[in-house]
C-alpha cells in the first residue's frame, strides 16, 4: 500500500511545484494598469461621467478590482480586468464623444434652419 501512496506524493509535489512555478512566472501587469487609469481620464475627459456615465463606472469598477487583484498578486486576474476596464473605459469615451457630436450636428442643422428662413424671408 505504501509503494502506490510513494508515486502519488511525488506527482502531486511535482504538480504543486509546476502550479507555483507559473504563478509566479507572471509578471505584474504595470504597463496594462497604466494604460487603463489613462483610459479613464480620456474617457473624463471626454464627457463621459455626465454622457456615459454606466460604461465609465463599469471601467473603474473593474479597474479597482485590479489593483485589488494586483495587490494579492493575481497577476493574471489583474492584467485581464485590466484589458477590460480599458475597453470599457475606451467605449465610455467613445459614446460620450459620438453624443458631443449629435449635438453639435443638431446645432449646426438648426442653425441653418433658421438661416435658410432669413434667406426666404429678405428675398422678394
Amino acid at each position: 500500500m505504501k509503494t502506490h501512496f510513494r508515486p502519488v506524493c511525488a506527482a502531486l509535489a511535482a504538480f504543486a511545484a509546476l502550479a507555483l512555478t507559473a504563478c509566479a512566472s507572471t509578471p505584474p501587469p504595470t504597463a496594462e494598469m497604466a494604460v487603463s487609469t489613462a483610459a479613464v481620464g480620456r474617457a473624463v475627459s471626454a464627457g463621459a461621467t455626465e454622457l456615459s456615465a454606466m460604461d465609465l463606472r463599469n471601467a473603474r469598477d473593474k479597474l479597482e478590482q485590479a489593483n485589488v487583484a494586483l495587490a494579492a498578486r493575481d497577476h493574471e486576474r489583474a492584467r485581464r480586468l485590466a484589458l477590460e476596464a480599458q475597453v470599457d473605459a475606451q467605449l465610455a469615451q467613445a459614446k460620450a464623444e459620438s453624443s458631443k457630436a449629435g449635438k453639435a450636428a443638431a446645432e449646426l442643422q438648426e442653425s441653418t434652419r433658421v438661416l435658410r428662413l432669413e434667406l426666404d424671408r429678405k428675398t422678394p
